[in-house]
């Protein structure tokens, strides 16, 4: 099984949960990356193998190192959940020495219909979690994932982290950035739903991103506020996801942190630019409701892209249709129930 970028990565986690739940007696190994290693630890009967895209298994001879590599695991199936070149070599390799293939149907050209500007056809596509389905269904493997299970909340590891969260009546996690502009609520109004949330000083607000610039950029969004916590660089990936955890409610933009909280069984708020949930990109287990999109009365051509990557003149603003105090009520919704 072959996976590549954060959000790709986070949404196969429910479906192989499902996976070796209904199915005790499988055994599984997970290609990727080794930053991914963590998002799998807890899962039982899942081996984690690590590609080294850039020593042992870079290039054309890499990827046949890499199907030798595997080949020790005596692999009966290759499931391939993420369909580019690298990993259409592999299951190739998988095929011709006689083993069992099947791969994901990415669904491009009725993405590329939802976001064309003429003759666009609104609707809802089929999910990724719907196509990962699909694959080891094709195995012989059918998944159900109306009733999904998560892991327990973990331990942090931190003491001051722990007891921040142990007395917080609530605890809600802001994750503002996405890999493109086109996803990134802007920051001024992100100021004014941090300020929200903060002015009840019972709640907690972690918040959560990557690299310096966005590490400074969230210390000026938390301020001088007791309660407004910036995470950046403060703790590793895995004591991260273990914080996450804990959360009671996530707010994120179309982006992998979206998929990190839902697949770790945590209420999940996202924010829509450019792109749409009707892609299929909805994190695991959310509701439409959870998910609010910008204004396409203003705005007719969204979504403009899939991924966020396309830029189109005059939707610079369109994420300024969401108004800080619906995501401020959403959140508090949530943190009713």
């Amino acid at each position: 099984m072959r996976l590549s970028a954060m959000g790709d990565v986070a949404m196969t986690v429910p479906v192989l949960r499902a996976l070796v739940n209904q199915y005790p007696e499988l055994k599984i190994t997970v290609i990727s990356r080794p930053f991914f290693q963590p998002f799998f630890k807890d899962i039982p009967n899942l081996h984690f193998f690590a590609f080294d895209e850039k020593e042992r298994h870079k290039g054309i001879l890499g990827l046949w190192r890499l199907f030798q590599d595997l080949k020790e695991f005596k692999i009966d199936a290759f499931a391939d959940l993420h369909n580019v070149l690298r990993s259409k070599v592999v299951r190739s390799l998988f095929a011709l020495s006689g083993k069992k293939i099947a791969f994901v149907d990415k669904g491009r050209a009725e993405k590329k219909a939802l976001t064309r500007a003429e003759n666009k056809i609104f609707q809802p596509l089929t999910t990724m979690f719907e196509r990962h389905q699909f694959v080891f269904e094709s195995l012989g493997f059918p998944i159900d994932l109306a009733q999904p299970k998560f892991p327990p909340k973990a331990k942090i590891s931190q003491p001051e982290i722990a007891a921040i969260v142990a007395q917080s009546k609530n605890t809600i996690g802001i994750a503002p950035f996405a890999q493109y502009d086109s996803k990134v609520y802007p920051l001024d109004l992100m100021q004014e739903v941090i300020d929200a949330l903060a002015a009840n000083e019972n709640q907690t607000i972690f918040l959560f991103g990557g690299g310096q610039n966005e590490k400074e950029q969230l210390q000026n969004l938390a301020g001088d506020k007791k309660n407004v916590i910036n995470m950046a660089g403060k703790i590793s990936f895995q004591d991260e996801l273990n914080l996450i955890s804990n959360l009671d409610v996530m707010l994120s933009m179309d982006s992998g942190n979206g998929h990190i909280g839902a697949m770790l069984g945590v209420p999940v708020v996202t924010l829509w630019g450019a792109t749409h949930p009707y892609a299929g990109f909805l994190p695991f287990n959310q509701t439409l409701d959870n998910a609010l999109v910008s204004d396409r009365k203003q705005y007719p051509q969204l979504p403009t892209s899939v991924y966020g990557n396309k830029k189109v003149a005059g939707y610079e603003n369109a994420m300024r249709t969401i108004l800080p105090e619906q995501v401020v009520a959403r959140i508090a919704e949530i943190l009713k129930r």
